[in-house]
């Protein structure tokens, strides 16, 4: 009974916060017309300092509302933001506490209304009595669409310790976040790396670790649990990349170890004592690999099949003693043929790019759908690039293998994990560029020749939302929809079915 009044409290609270927020928004509209009668008696010349920073930004058409607040400045008194389009859609947004909290019809009417991609904000203040404006700034909107839902998992960011982790879905359209899995349910354990095949939400995977253990493998309306440790193999089943068939899966098998920093700047280190990469066959409940990708006297890692499943790209560095030598690892970004009919590889692995040779080290190799683009993650050492400051985002142009540094979209923080939408128009990567700690989605654009926008943060209905989560966003993943299949079914099937053996071939 206790707990169901608190479940009870819970839900009242919440009612109470929404109806607060509709009336805040129903006051934006109706004192609209009254905040624009004011009369601009000087200008600022700069443009706002906001938080989020969409100046200047790149979005899609089918993206929510990029609600935005002034940053701390008690000077202020009153704000209001003026929002056109060269189609004369104009709307003035009065702010609460310095927050411009936009509604969903109106920012429709300005998406419909900038038809030549183009949309206009003036920020207007009111200091000491007088209205001052802003230079006003843009943002610029493509007509490329994104697809519609992203998944990631929400962490604490130490990664040392969890009590509450879950997996979830966001619809881009609006603000809706539903879980696909919580661990709530299935006694607190670990569940990590999701993986869907070509951003389809009915093909994917997840791993339960410790309570429950188990690769939860979802095929349509099937859900089958997998127990993929094998006496061949030095660990379960890691990090997953779906073959564009669907028919097979490259994992990496890797013994891992986790550290601390007391003064270095990277907090966490986490590194590998062995890896290996291998394929899993969904069908025959099989692995196979390859003397290549299983090499005692390499660590390999981080696998990603092309997106017409004949290469497979993989990290690869020679190993040493660890964790002595930590900072003397350094993985390159390979490659090798893959026969899928076969279940074979390639004689030859081919090295795309040394990254030893200038003192550096890849991770998180992903390949854009239409197969032109290879972007990753370049680090000074190490595979582990999540917490590693250095650590930026790379372009690999996969026909004149020529290399491009995205200062568009690297910080002077972390910028680690990263994806593609199916139409390979956007990307969404993971940075700690806000406050150095927690991990946060980004998007940027990205044009047929490889050219990048400047990135945005996942819009939020309240600007303040960043300031109050304390977990961080892991391994955002487009998806062209949502996952149908929900918590209780993925932790029911964890709880109740012993799991299918695999077998090494």
């Amino acid at each position: 009974m206790k707990k169901l009044n608190q479940i009870y409290c819970i839900y009242i609270l919440s009612l109470i916060g929404t109806i607060l927020l509709a009336l805040f928004c129903a006051y934006i509209v109706l004192t609209s017309c009254t905040q624009s009668e004011r009369t601009i008696s000087g200008t600022i010349d700069n443009t706002p300092n906001i938080f989020p920073d969409y100046s200047e930004v790149t979005i899609p058409r089918n993206i929510a509302p990029l609600s935005f607040q002034l940053k701390s400045d008690d000077s202020i008194d009153r704000a209001v933001a003026v929002i056109k389009t060269t189609a004369d859609e104009r709307h003035v947004i009065a702010s609460a506490d310095n927050r411009f909290i936009i509604p969903q019809r109106i920012w429709r009417k300005l998406i419909d209304g900038a038809s030549d991609g183009l949309m206009s904000v003036t920020v207007d203040v009111r200091i000491n009595g007088e209205w001052l404006s802003y230079k006003a700034f843009n943002i610029h909107i493509s007509d490329d669409a994104m697809d519609p839902y992203i998944a990631y998992r929400l962490i604490e960011p130490g990664y040392e310790i969890w009590d509450e982790m879950g997996i979830y879905q966001r619809n881009l359209t609006n603000y809706s976040q539903s879980a696909i899995a919580e661990n709530t349910q299935t006694k607190h354990n670990c569940m990590n790396c999701h993986s869907f095949c070509m951003q389809d939400p009915s093909k994917m995977l997840f791993h339960y670790r410790e309570s429950y253990a188990g690769t939860m493998l979802l095929r349509g309306d099937t859900i089958e649990k997998l127990n993929t440790k094998t006496p061949g193999t030095i660990s379960a089943l890691v990090y997953p990349s779906w073959h564009p068939s669907g028919r097979f899966v490259a994992f990496s098998v890797n013994t891992t170890r986790q550290a601390f920093h007391t003064t270095d700047p990277n907090r966490i280190e986490v590194y590998d004592l062995a890896s290996d990469v291998v394929v899993y066959d969904v069908q025959r409940h099989e692995i196979v690999t390859d003397p290549k990708l299983s090499s005692g006297a390499v660590f390999e890692t981080f696998p990603t099949f092309a997106p017409d499943g004949r290469t497979l790209y993989f990290c690869a560095a020679d190993s040493t003693d660890m964790p002595r030598r930590y900072e003397d690892v350094h993985y390159s970004l390979c490659a090798v043929a893959f026969d899928p009919a076969t279940r074979t590889f390639g004689t030859e692995v081919d090295t795309l790019y040394n990254a030893s040779l200038e003192g550096g080290s890849v991770s998180f190799p992903r390949v854009s759908p239409d197969g032109r683009f290879l972007m990753f993650t370049l680090s000074s050492y190490g595979n582990f690039s999540i917490w590693h400051k250095d650590a930026d985002l790379y372009l690999l142009d996969l026909g004149s293998r020529q290399i491009m540094r995205l200062d568009a979209l690297n910080s002077d923080d972390v910028e680690s994990y990263h994806s593609w939408s199916s139409n390979s128009r956007w990307i969404v990567f993971s940075s700690r560029r806000i406050d150095g700690l927690y991990t946060r989605p980004f998007f940027a654009h990205v044009a047929a020749d490889g050219t990048v926008s400047k990135p945005f943060l996942l819009p939020q209905k309240d600007p303040a939302y960043y300031m109050k989560l304390m977990k961080s966003y892991n391994i955002p993943e487009f998806i062209k929809d949502k996952v149908r299949k929900n918590s209780y079914d993925f932790s029911r099937k964890a709880i109740n079915d012993p799991g299918v053996n695999v077998a090494l071939r």
